[in-house]
């Protein structure tokens, strides 16, 4: 929280570092869950949710809330979520393709 939060750190505690921190776990477990199965579409879409939290977070603590400034510590994970989210977009469209071959493949 230190390193995230620069621009009012007095109004980030404990707590909250605590349940920043927890929501990271939570977020790389599911990412590495996807990263098993990753022709799981539910898992595919929460994973994809995740990359979206992340963005819209760090973009109002930035942009709204001003408790962060745009330092390498808040540019990291914005670019990190960016590209996972282009990424999962486009890796959407490969499994939806393959999906449809073995169903062709059932028939």
């Amino acid at each position: 929280s230190e390193k995230l939060y620069t621009a009012s750190p007095g109004l980030v505690n404990g707590l909250q570092a605590r349940t920043f921190g927890v929501w990271t776990l939570l977020s790389s477990v599911i990412r590495c869950l996807c990263a098993i199965d990753i022709r799981n579409r539910t898992l595919y879409y929460t994973t994809l949710f995740t990359f979206f939290l992340a963005l819209v977070h760090f973009l109002s603590e930035v942009f709204i809330y001003h408790t962060a400034a745009l330092t390498i510590g808040v540019m990291a994970p914005l670019m990190v979520a960016s590209f996972s989210i282009l990424g999962m977009l486009i890796g959407l469209q490969y499994l939806e393709v393959e999906e449809r071959s073995q169903n062709k493949k059932k028939n």
